[in-house]
């Protein structure tokens, strides 16, 4: 290293920096831990994000904000309550209703699964548990359409409260349809879309008509 010799610095360049050893890089994840959260304020989150889909399916728009952060949570209750509501609905039937009340769930989570392929195998970048999530929460219309049908037979089953259940089903079956579609529209392929929409058309088409035709023993 002779030649190193003759190299020099100059006086006026200053030398300046820091070094410093990382103990710790602090990650985003660290803020969004659970694992010492009470459990009180984890029930409390999840409560207050079921509500907020809630509120979203009921004043539709093109969004993903059902996509984002999806459950199950939502779409079981609604599922169970539907069924509850609707078991022992057949005037000829002589059992508890139970029957009714498991093919009531069947249809619900199987007509959801089939939706759900379809969408994936038309080239839809919508996960599998995503819409099980969206198809699930927009059963909410027609849960609340039950609930009016049974309170509207407790008055009578005659042609006035016919209409009104009629009436009730139809605009609720238009509002499931129309928020589920609008929440799923961004992730099918354009030329698609029909496709896609034609079995959502179905699925709750046979969920409106179970409320509609229902009759309490």
């Amino acid at each position: 290293f002779a030649g190193l010799a003759d190299v020099s610095i100059a006086e006026d360049i200053p030398v300046e920096g820091e070094i410093t050893i990382p103990v710790g890089s602090h990650s985003p994840d660290e803020d969004c831990s659970t694992l010492d959260e009470p459990v009180r304020d984890t029930i409390m989150r999840d409560l207050k994000a079921v509500g907020k889909k809630f509120v979203h399916v009921m004043y539709p728009k093109k969004s993903s904000a059902l996509l984002r952060d999806w459950d199950l949570w939502g779409p079981l209750v609604l599922c169970v309550s539907l069924a509850l509501m609707l078991q022992g609905g057949s005037a000829d039937s002589k059992e508890d209703g139970g029957p009714q009340f498991a093919e009531v769930f069947v249809i619900i989570w199987f007509g959801a699964v089939v939706i759900t392929l379809n969408s994936k195998l038309l080239g839809g970048t919508i996960s599998f548990f995503q819409s099980l999530c969206v198809l699930g929460y927009c059963v909410l219309p027609l849960t609340v359409a039950m609930l009016v049908c049974r309170l509207v037979l407790l008055a009578g089953s005659g042609t006035v409260s016919f209409i009104i259940r009629l009436i009730v089903v139809v605009a609720m079956f238009g509002w499931s349809t129309l928020a589920s579609t609008a929440f799923l529209a961004d992730s099918q392929p354009p030329n698609r879309k029909a496709l896609v929409v034609y079995p959502i058309f179905l699925f709750y088409f046979v969920i409106s008509w179970m409320i509609l035709t229902f009759t309490p023993q």
